[in-house]
C-alpha cells in the first residue's frame, strides 16, 4: 500500500522530492521518486536504520529504491547502505579506498559517536562496495520525466564530497555535510578547509537563487544562507572560493 510523505514521517520538499532528518546525530536522508525507479539520497547509521528507510521510501515509491547516492563516506551517511540490496551505490570519484579499507576507522567514529558497538561492527563488515563513481557529473533517468545530476564538487566537507540537483520549479539541491543548518559545519581530520568555500561557491552556481539547499544535518536553508555559511568558512579557514557565486 502506498502511502504519502506525511504518513511517514517525511517532509515533501518538492514534487516527487521529499527527506527526513533521523534521529540521533539529525543527520538528513533524501528520496527522490520516478516512474519505477527511485534514488535515495545517503543510508542513514546503521543497519537497522537503513532495512527502515527502505520500508518508508518503498511505501510512498510504491516499488523499490533502484539507486543510492552516498555524498560522503562518513558513518552516518553510510552504514545503512546495505540494506538497499540490488540498488546501485553512486559515490564520488576518489573515494575507494574508503569503502575498501577505512571500515575500521568508520566503526571506531561510530562508536566513539555513541552508535552501540555491535551495530557498529555489523555495518561495518556489510558496508557496500560502490561500483559507480562520479568524477564530474552523473545525470541519472528516474523515468517519468524525473531528471537528476549527480556533481562531485570538489574537496571540502571531506575529500569526495558528492551532491544531487533535482532540477524544478524550485531546484533542489542535496548537500550532503558541505552545509550543515543544525550546528556549526563539522571539519574533521579528513576535511580539507582550504577548498571548503570553493565548493560552496559551485554548489551555489548549480542550484541558483531561487533552489532549496537540503544540508546534511537541520532544516531546508536558501542561497541566502549558504553563501554566509561558505563566507563563515572562508573567514574560519582563511581560504577563499572562486567567487562564482557573487
Amino acid at each position: 500500500m502506498r502511502l504519502t510523505w506525511e504518513e511517514l514521517g517525511w517532509e515533501r520538499v518538492a514534487p516527487r522530492v521529499g527527506r527526513r532528518r533521523l534521529p540521533d546525530w539529525d543527520c538528513t536522508v533524501g528520496l527522490v521518486v520516478g516512474e519505477g525507479a527511485a534514488l535515495m539520497v545517503d543510508a542513514g547509521s546503521s543497519l537497522a536504520e537503513g532495512a527502515r528507510l527502505r520500508r518508508e521510501a518503498q511505501a510512498v515509491a510504491g516499488h523499490r529504491v533502484t539507486h543510492v547516492a552516498l555524498t560522503h563516506p562518513h558513518f552516518d551517511h553510510v552504514f545503512g547502505a546495505a540494506a538497499f540490496a540490488g540498488a546501485e551505490i553512486l559515490v564520488a570519484g576518489g573515494s575507494p579506498d574508503v569503502y575498501e579499507s577505512g571500515r575500521g576507522e568508520l566503526c571506531a567514529d561510530a562508536v566513539r559517536n555513541g552508535l552501540d558497538p555491535r551495530a557498529a561492527e555489523e555495518a561495518a563488515d556489510t558496508l557496500v562496495r560502490p561500483r559507480q563513481y562520479v568524477w564530474g557529473t552523473w545525470n541519472l533517468g528516474l523515468h517519468g520525466g524525473v531528471e537528476v545530476r549527480l556533481v562531485r564538487t570538489g574537496e571540502g566537507h571531506t575529500a569526495h564530497d558528492l551532491v544531487v540537483v533535482v532540477p524544478g520549479d524550485p531546484p533542489v539541491v542535496f548537500c550532503g555535510d558541505l552545509v550543515e543548518e543544525s550546528g556549526e559545519p563539522q571539519a574533521g581530520p579528513d576535511a580539507v578547509p582550504s577548498r571548503w568555500p570553493a565548493a560552496l561557491d559551485r554548489l551555489l552556481a548549480l542550484g541558483g537563487e531561487e533552489a532549496l539547499y537540503v544540508p546534511g544535518h537541520g532544516a531546508v536553508v536558501d542561497a541566502a544562507f549558504v553563501r554566509a555559511q561558505r563566507d563563515a568558512l572562508a573567514e574560519r579557514f582563511g581560504a577563499a572560493g572562486s567567487g562564482v557565486s557573487r
